[in-house]
């Protein structure tokens, strides 16, 4: 069976800074797989060039598809979702018409409707018609990865949802995490965390450099000091 999400040989530059250095990577089908590494070390960038708003160089593949060099807006209708670190709310719109802009179609139904936003997260019910730009920076995290379920993607990249949260936000969030592989939904997740990393995925990828350095299992990492030493700690 082929991967879900297929990356070989991955470049990207800003302007004449090279740095993915030539990443491979896969995620199959309802796979939680998390992309640990160093600040700096071309993380977010990885799936900023997946999602094509930094340009690749390489092969992207999605659903057997090559997405490399389509726009943003198109990948994300095949079914990509992503989530970035800045919490991109529409701030003068509120709660409810932020989750409605996210909805892949009116008379299409997906795997999330708005009341599974409510009941998951019930803040969001209680600030349905709060303007966004209002919220709390957890909450808005919360709004921006519901707005993206709302599109119903097969598999959503995550870019450092737990980022400056208080620890109850940082558990609604993970719980939010389990709550979307439960329904079939695959995740790269960029985290610092190892806590929210160890606990819900199924494989790691670590990043030094612009390259994957290590890919393993949860039990291959826990066994992997030198891995962690070297490439994680500070």
């Amino acid at each position: 069976m082929s991967a879900l999400l297929d990356v070989q040989d991955l470049h990207a530059y800003y302007g004449k800074s090279h740095i993915l250095h030539g990443v491979n990577f896969h995620i199959n089908a309802g796979e939680i797989v998390s992309l640990l590494g160093r600040n700096g070390v071309g993380r977010s960038t990885t799936i900023k060039a997946i999602m094509g708003d930094v340009p690749p160089v390489g092969v992207v593949r999605f659903a057997g598809r090559d997405i490399a060099g389509m726009k943003p807006h198109q990948i994300a209708r095949l079914g990509l979702g992503y989530v970035p670190e800045n919490r991109d709310v529409f701030p003068s719109l509120t709660v409810r018409q932020n989750l409605l802009l996210g909805q892949k179609s009116a008379r299409q139904a997906g795997r999330w409707s708005m009341q599974d936003m409510f009941r998951i997260f019930p803040r969001l019910e209680e600030r349905a018609d709060t303007p966004a730009g209002v919220m709390s920076g957890g909450e808005q995290q919360m709004l921006t990865i519901c707005r993206t379920l709302m599109g119903d993607p097969d598999l959503v990249m995550i870019d450092e949802p737990t980022e400056g949260l208080a620890p109850m936000m940082v558990e609604l969030v993970g719980n939010l995490l389990a709550e979307i592989a439960s329904r079939g939904v695959a995740i790269l997740l960029v985290e610092q965390k190892l806590t929210i990393a160890l606990k819900i995925s199924h494989r790691l990828y670590v990043m030094g450099h612009g390259r994957i350095v290590f890919e393993g299992s949860v039990a291959d990492f826990n066994a992997n000091a030198s891995v962690r030493q070297e490439w994680l700690e500070v």
